[in-house]
């Protein structure tokens, strides 16, 4: 009887033991960590614009433990990395543009509709402070053409104290996106006095922005921009724009910033 219980003992032993090994060898998740944000920014009221008006400035990041948020620059669209091979990072971009109303053109121009743009992103970190990423979306209301971008960011950081980055930005879209915001069709010619003009597709602006995150201690801290584009090519040369619009491009933003969970 006693060989009998000895003998189930060690065998129930053998059994659990390599379990509560594999138990003790699985890594453990660090907390996670959420940091949300929100504010204000000025923005042109459409593309070519020349007022600008008020809109939301949302801020979200995720990361785990200690490890510092991911860079994101203040201008890019939702999306998260879904690809990582050989240094090159590949996800979804998803974004938008709103209306363009004749009572914000100040003209009886065509009004073009909410914009909902999705697409894809590709971006490598060439240097460990210098990141290029380019951009490609289709709108799916709207405008319904398509646009993207090319862009590189020079970030300066310590962890999640403060994060710097400033760089360049080059902005092109298709013939239906610049005959939506800076062409003009002969109904619009007729309505307007100005002449008929189709423009092609390519680069329709430049220019560069600047961007911070600054932890005010504890959870809380702040977040802003500065961006500034300029028309060019066929977009600078549109009659519309030259009349009712601007070449120059401004915007900035700030917001408060709050973290939730551990560290």
């Amino acid at each position: 009887m006693i060989k009998t219980l000895l003998t189930a003992t060690l065998l129930a032993a053998s059994v659990a033991l390599p379990a509560h090994a594999q138990e003790e060898a699985k890594p453990r998740k660090e907390p996670l960590r959420v940091r949300v944000g929100a504010g204000a920014q000025i923005v042109p009221k459409f593309p070519g614009s020349g007022e600008t008006h008020i809109s939301p400035f949302p801020d979200f990041a995720v990361a785990r433990g200690s490890t510092p948020f991911e860079f994101e620059a203040p201008d890019e669209p939702f999306g998260f990395t879904i690809v990582r091979a050989g240094g090159i990072e590949a996800g979804p971009a998803i974004t938008f543009q709103g209306k363009r109303r004749r009572v914000d053109i100040g003209a009886p121009m065509d009004e073009v509709g909410f914009s909902l743009e999705a697409g894809a992103f590709v971006q490598v970190w060439v240097a460990p402070r210098l990141r290029v990423r380019v951009e490609g979306r289709r709108g799916l209301s709207g405008h319904r053409a398509w646009v993207g971008s090319v862009g590189a960011d020079y970030v300066v950081r310590d962890g999640d104290k403060y994060v710097f980055s400033i760089g360049p930005r080059v902005n092109l879209s298709d013939s239906k996106y610049q005959a939506a915001y800076f062409g003009v069709n002969p109904g619009e010619a007729a309505r307007t006095g100005l002449p008929v003009y189709r423009p092609d597709g390519g680069a329709h602006s430049v220019g560069a922005i600047a961007g911070a995150n600054y932890a005010l201690g504890g959870r809380w801290g702040l977040v802003g921009y500065v961006r500034y584009d300029r028309l060019i090519g066929d977009a600078a040369d549109s009659p519309f724009i030259t009349a009712y619009g601007s070449r120059n491009q401004a915007s900035a933003g700030a917001g408060l910033t709050y973290t939730f969970g551990k560290r």
